[in-house]
């Protein structure tokens, strides 16, 4: 059984999605880009769990918090409504989650029957027709939907939410729900990153040991002897303690305002005897080291903790092979050898994984068609892209360079291309020491959103960010005087070209900075031997030594330590200028409000 598509409207920040997933799946974006939202939405309507709670929604789960009724859109703003126009009242907005899944058991499909649809996964198209010719073709496949729909009930004055099959909407009296017996039969299991692990082994109800106890069908006999044996359990009875005076003179003062017969008498217990508290607070004790001092099992090490998890959902596994696992950052406090065991694990284990992570050592485990780039506009539609390595650059060095230049890209949101190493590393060093120096005017590459990539050569300048481009990060690129031709093709791929007219970064350096910031670097410099026997005293020929040093230390953080030293004056202008830009490009000034319209002027000054 796996997911194959994902529809939602009004959840969160989504205002609309329409995703395909593949069989086992990366998600990766920015922050606050929708990977959460979505695994969320999927539980609302396959979760068994997650509808227990009270309300299934509330109003920060409606996108923009919009959840009542409001005027249709006819209605032109400012104006009155009429009466025709008032009821013409558009409904209060609904949150609805549609999930189709695939690969349905035999046991799945007599249990979901007169539900099954037929799909075709190459088109995503449902056959119609009663009887339908050709669904024994391959790219037809028996599917399920389920739709979550949630929404603020005016007449309880609360929130409701529920799970239907979706063919029961359309088509059906009254909608038939899709309880919690039938999501236990779907095994779609949820790993928050937050709460996984504290909930590992404790007994509260939709812990992983709950949910182990549950596919083994063992219900724990243990309640009413355990509230028994604690009942009878007096804490602190010891007169020489001194709780039991003090609980017994309270007991005489109270006996002044109410009759003997209420029976106060107060003494304590250890818990409140019921079997949800104890399902509540009964843990599981772990040993911390050699001896038998044991400690509950979320105070280990979180890595610990993460392992311990990793385990338990082996478990869970063995006990239900159709299984779908959704996991929130399987990095969180692991090494890199391990989080790649898990995403292996996880793959073994699920007949659907889907993950979210910001690791390079996750994200190269799977492949390009798995990978899933998530990106929000904003105006809240959440839509998909799949990368699409151009022709110059070939898979196997995406591979091996994954780490190094195109994992930060994917997880950015905005990207600048630069020419090669030595811009990739000079640059931001200047936006930072700028932003240092004058925060009111400039702001680091980190504080912009800004992953800068080094394109290797100024060849691949148009063609890296066209690959970003595509995935819908907001692009830009860095480079030296390039050819009309050239020129023109990386402007086709950004949305801003910073290009100086010098041959190279050194030269844009040494012609642009003052003899103070040259003469005060060359002084603190530990030269190398080899320039420094052509240049015994580098500060009587400070340009031409300088050049030969940058040259030699081309890629090596050579300009960047001489930019990280400079007082803003001292950096070049053609630099302070690209940072300006770029600030202004992507935080722009607020713009403030228009004053309030009364009667076609505006609002007066205050004080007039």
């Amino acid at each position: 059984m796996k997911i194959y598509a994902v529809l939602i409207e009004n959840f969160r920040g989504i205002r609309s999605a329409k995703l395909v997933l593949p069989d086992h799946a990366v998600l990766i974006g920015d922050n606050n880009t929708g990977k959460s939202s979505l695994l969320e939405a999927i539980d609302l309507a396959l979760g068994p769990d997650r509808l227990s709670r009270r309300p299934p929604v509330d109003e920060h789960d409606f996108f923009e918090g919009k959840y009542l009724p409001g005027v249709a859109a006819s209605v032109e703003e400012g104006a009155v409504p009429d009466e025709a126009e008032e009821a013409a009242a558009v409904e209060a907005p609904k949150i609805t989650v549609e999930v189709t899944i695939i690969g349905l058991s035999e046991e799945q499909e007599a249990r979901f029957g007169g539900n099954i649809e037929w799909l075709n996964i190459e088109t995503g198209d449902f056959f119609i027709e009663a009887h339908p010719a050709g669904v024994d073709a391959a790219n037809i496949k028996a599917a399920l939907r389920v739709t979550f729909i949630g929404a603020y009930d005016s007449d309880e004055d609360d929130f409701v939410g529920n799970s239907f099959y979706s063919r029961s909407l359309t088509e059906e009296d009254k909608p038939e729900p899709f309880t919690k017996k039938d999501k236990q039969h779907c095994g779609f299991l949820f790993l928050r990153s937050l709460r996984t692990g504290s909930r590992a082994l404790g007994l509260e109800r939709g812990s992983l040991l709950d949910i182990i106890l549950r596919l083994k069908e063992i219900r724990p006999q243990m309640w009413e002897g355990t509230i028994s044996t604690l009942a009878a359990f007096d804490v602190a009875s010891d007169p020489t303690i001194g709780i039991s005076g003090v609980l017994a003179s309270i007991d005489k003062s109270l006996k002044k305002y109410v009759p003997r017969e209420w029976g106060v008498k107060p003494h304590l217990k250890v818990s409140n005897l019921t079997r949800e508290h104890l399902r509540n607070v009964v843990t599981a004790f772990i040993a911390t080291g050699d001896g038998d001092h044991a400690a509950p099992f979320y105070r280990q090490g979180t890595g610990t903790i993460n392992m311990l998890v990793l385990a338990m959902l082996s478990q869970i596994a063995e006990d239900k092979q159709n299984v779908i696992f959704a996991m929130e950052e399987v990095e969180t406090a692991i090494p890199p050898y391990a989080q790649k065991r898990i995403v292996h694990e996880l793959r073994k284990l699920a007949a659907q994984s889907i993950v979210t992570s910001h690791s390079p050592y996750v994200l190269e485990e799977f492949k390009l068609n798995e990978t899933v780039i998530l990106s929000r506009a904003s105006d809240g539609v959440l839509s998909q892209a799949q990368i699409a390595l151009p022709d110059s650059v070939k898979h196997k060095r995406y591979r091996q360079e994954f780490r190094t230049r195109f994992c930060e890209g994917l997880l950015s949101r905005r990207v600048l291309i630069a020419e090669g190493a030595t811009e990739t590393s000079a640059f931001p060093v200047a936006a930072r020491r700028l932003s240092e120096l004058n925060p009111a005017t400039y702001a680091s590459l980190e504080a912009l959103g800004i992953c800068i990539i080094d394109a290797g050569t100024e060849s691949q300048i148009a063609d890296l960010a066209g690959l970003y481009k595509g995935l819908g990060k907001r692009t830009f690129a860095l480079c030296d005087k390039q050819a009309d031709p050239a020129k023109a093709a990386i402007e086709a791929q950004v949305e801003r070209l910073f290009m100086h007219e010098e041959k190279g970064i050194e030269d844009l350096i040494l012609k642009n900075t003052t003899q103070d910031a040259l003469e005060r670097f060359s002084g603190a410099l530990d030269w190398p031997p080899h320039i420094f026997v052509r240049y015994p005293d580098p500060k009587a020929n400070v340009i031409a030594a300088l050049k030969e040093y940058f040259a030699w230390a081309k890629g090596n953080w050579g300009i960047a330590d001489f930019l990280g030293q400079c007082s803003e004056a001292e950096i070049p202008s053609w630099i302070r200028d690209a940072c300006i830009t770029l600030k202004a490009i992507c935080d722009p000034p607020a713009v403030p409000p228009a004053p309030p319209v009364h009667g076609g002027l505006a609002a007066p000054a205050p004080g007039f």
